[in-house]
């Protein structure tokens, strides 16, 4: 009975400062939101977006070593880089790092623990191919798995395996189409991804599927129109998935 309490007692003192690390860690995020780097644009978008809440449900915390994949304009960028530059981590971009990103964004204040890697490296086109870094914490990625072909994100997704410490996180967001919809100019589905298939694809390379959340959730969109619809534009249904590496 003794040796049960103090593992009771262990348990609950390690999820005690494991909330404290997440909680740290969200004020730390909520800083960087707050950064002058940021554009009045980027900032009218967190409303929508959730950005401090997504990446607490992904479990980012400030010291890690985390690759984002295709960061595009730099949304996230701006706010993961000096959370992790800050205070000891590592942020590094690949996959459609274009070179104004990396003049533009990379050498904004807060991001000096930034680099690229893999850069030759598209959506539209992603050959079998292993990152030139690993042993990373977390790997993210934001509206991106609808650009390549299935066979393509089997391809990015075996070298996101691979580049992952055991145990770490990949974490995707993504606009959702309707389960085993095909796609179709009709549907006018091209930028939409079943989460279920997902799920499934991710799985198959080895993947533990963790958790989702319904914090995209809007019921407004009927999943019938293109992703940049008036009216849908910035309101579409989204999953948000976490998969980790087996330990």
């Amino acid at each position: 009975m003794k040796k049960v309490l103090l593992a009771l007692l262990g348990f609950f003192i390690s999820s005690q400062a494991f909330a404290a690390d997440a909680a740290a860690t969200r004020a730390k995020i909520e800083q960087a939101l707050g950064g002058n780097i940021r554009d009045a644009a980027e900032v009218a978008r967190d409303a929508n977006r959730k950005p401090a809440e997504v990446l607490e449900f992904f479990g980012l915390e400030d010291d890690m070593k985390v690759l984002e994949i295709s960061p595009a304009t730099g949304y996230w960028s701006k706010f993961v880089g000096p959370t992790l530059c800050n205070n000891g981590g590592e942020l590094v971009f690949s996959v459609s790092v274009s070179d104004g990103f990396k003049s533009d964004v990379m050498s904004l204040d807060g991001l000096s623990c930034s680099s690229a890697i893999n850069d030759e490296v598209s959506l539209q086109n992603i050959p079998e191919f292993s990152f030139d870094d690993d042993d990373f914490d977390m790997v993210l990625t934001f509206w991106n798995l609808h650009n390549p072909s299935a066979e393509g994100r089997e391809n990015m997704n075996r070298a996101v395996f691979d580049a992952l410490k055991p145990g770490g996180i990949y974490g995707t967001v993504d606009h959702t189409r309707r389960h085993m919809e095909p796609t179709s100019r009709e549907a006018q589905n091209g930028r939409r991804l079943d989460p279920v298939l997902i799920i499934k694809e991710m799985i198959d390379v080895g993947f533990e599927f963790v958790d989702f959340s319904d914090m995209h959730y809007h019921t407004e969109d009927d999943l019938t129109r293109e992703v940049g619809t008036p009216g849908v534009r910035g309101n579409t249904d989204r999953w948000v998935l976490k998969f980790r590496k087996p330990e």
